[in-house]
């Protein structure tokens, strides 16, 4: 039995405890360099090391490496609001990038948190910076709650 198949028995915030004590990501977390590293209440952090399989054409950190990570830090925060058994989905994701991406800053944090959380849909917001604190992207997502 893999943590998965336990979802439907944890609250969000107890599944990503769980992953976190476990040192483990999801498939797509393991595919992107991300892990989550802290899951508090309404809030997340995710961290993600930029690597070259990850360059654009010009040689910089494709845009979608950042979103990835936005869409995973906004995700994270929101879960940590969900009851046992309940799924979430993107519907929106706003994504700011303030500064190019290279190989050479790191591991990236996005840090996000929830600013509303509905019945049926939440707002989060998140930072995405390196361990200096230098701000790279900042974004907002739109999350619509579901049955599992």
């Amino acid at each position: 039995m893999t943590i998965y198949d336990r979802y439907n028995e944890m609250t969000g915030l107890e599944f990503l405890r769980d992953l976190i004590a476990r040192g483990d990501a999801s498939p797509m977390g393991n595919t992107m360099n991300q892990k989550v590293v802290v899951a508090g209440d309404s809030s997340a952090v995710v961290e993600a090391i930029p690597d070259a399989r990850f360059l654009n054409t010009m040689q910089r950190m494709h845009g979608g490496f950042i979103a990835t990570l936005i869409d995973t830090g906004l995700g994270c925060a929101v879960m940590t609001k969900l009851g046992k058994g309940v799924g979430y989905g993107t519907i929106e994701l706003k994504v700011n990038f303030v500064r190019k991406v290279d190989l050479e800053p790191g591991p990236l944090r996005c840090t996000a948190s929830v600013l509303h959380a509905g019945r049926t849909m939440l707002t989060a917001e998140c930072k995405v910076a390196d361990k200096a604190g230098l701000l790279y992207a900042h974004g907002s997502g739109t999350f619509l709650v579901y049955p599992k």
